[in-house]
């Protein structure tokens, strides 16, 4: 994996107004933006209805063809108890500005110096492997000193932080052989996950309040962004799974789990039971020798991480925990950046 976005395959990166009012989890494939419907009338701030309206006019007037446009993404989405696929159309970053210049051109053409930006960082992502591995340690050890500073940390939480930084570095190869291996997200899975359903979090959440039963509103969900979490983990683009190991599943779940902050208290306490319970349901809580793939400090200290890391951290994060999951034995697959 690389630091950003990867060329093979679709990932997300966060889109945010300068006023903070809108976010949005912007998806880039075959080098181009994608967003649905939904997020095109939320990035304008228009009903869904009149997006479509101009979609429509600019297909039927020949101005962009809906073939080379439009792709089709099946996504697990929560409804109740149940979880249903349904496909979903994403619009590219052709038919976003074409939008944009009809409804709201100032926000249009703000998303497209974005975009554009996003774009060129991705296609001059051409470092070498030495510079790539001693990249990812930087910034590894970089967001370390910086959540030190943001957050005054016990002396347990820094001595947990660190080991997680260490372990990190050695699960990637980082100390020794540097021109020889790739910095690499290690795929040791790629195979159907057993997801965990809105039901299942709840169930357990239930069970945690009976031992956090301190405060009221422990696991009062504030809006419906569990849902979204235990669904993002398990979407598909292009008849592909975003993230294709049940490694990365794991990693990001716990990521959007911390992140969202769904709950008016208990909110980090939650997120690792629910990535534990993930991880249970797919062997990968331990190793072939029965010893525990994170240990209980790390996981704390990368849940920490995450609380107190900045959106555009998120990769890097993402990379440590996923290769911390991988652990450093097995058939691992690894994809480097192309250099």
């Amino acid at each position: 994996m690389t630091n950003g976005v990867q060329r093979d395959r679709g990932d997300i990166v966060v889109y945010e107004t300068e006023d903070g009012g809108v976010q949005l989890d912007v998806r880039l494939e075959n080098e181009t933006i994608w967003l649905t419907l939904n997020q095109l009338a939320e990035l304008f701030g228009r009903d869904k209805s009149v997006i479509s309206r101009h979609l429509r006019s600019i297909y039927s007037t020949g101005e962009l063809q809906r073939e080379a446009t439009v792709a089709e993404n099946a996504t697990v989405q929560e409804e109740g108890a149940r979880s249903v696929t349904r496909k979903l159309d994403y619009y590219n970053l052709d038919a976003i500005i074409s939008v944009g210049y009809r409804v709201n051109s100032k926000r249009g053409t703000a998303f497209r110096i974005w975009a554009t930006n996003v774009l060129r960082q991705h296609l001059v992502q051409g470092y070498s492997v030495h510079e790539q591995r001693l990249v990812a340690l930087g910034q590894s050890l970089k967001l370390a000193s910086d959540i030190t500073r943001r957050k005054q940390l016990s002396g347990d939480e820094a001595s947990a932080l660190l080991q997680t930084v260490s372990d990190y570095a050695y699960a990637l190869g980082l100390l020794d052989d540097y021109d020889h291996q790739r910095v690499a997200v290690r795929r040791k899975s790629v195979r159907e996950a057993v997801r965990v359903d809105y039901a299942e979090a709840l169930a357990l959440i239930d069970q945690m309040r009976s031992a956090f039963g301190d405060s009221a509103v422990f696991g009062v969900e504030k809006d419906d962004s569990l849902h979204s979490s235990l669904s993002a983990v398990m979407q598909s683009f292009g008849g592909q799974d975003v993230y294709p190991s049940v490694e990365e599943k794991a990693a990001h779940l716990l990521y959007f789990l911390v992140k969202n902050h769904s709950f008016v208290d208990g909110n980090k306490r939650i997120a690792a039971v629910v990535f534990l319970r993930f991880a249970e349901k797919n062997d990968l809580l331990y190793d072939e020798q029965g010893g525990k793939r994170i240990a209980d400090n790390a996981l704390v200290a990368m849940t920490l991480m995450i609380a107190e890391s900045k959106p555009a951290e998120k990769d890097v994060i993402a990379a440590m925990l996923t290769n911390l999951i991988a652990g450093d034995g097995g058939d691992a697959t690894t994809e480097g950046a192309e250099c």
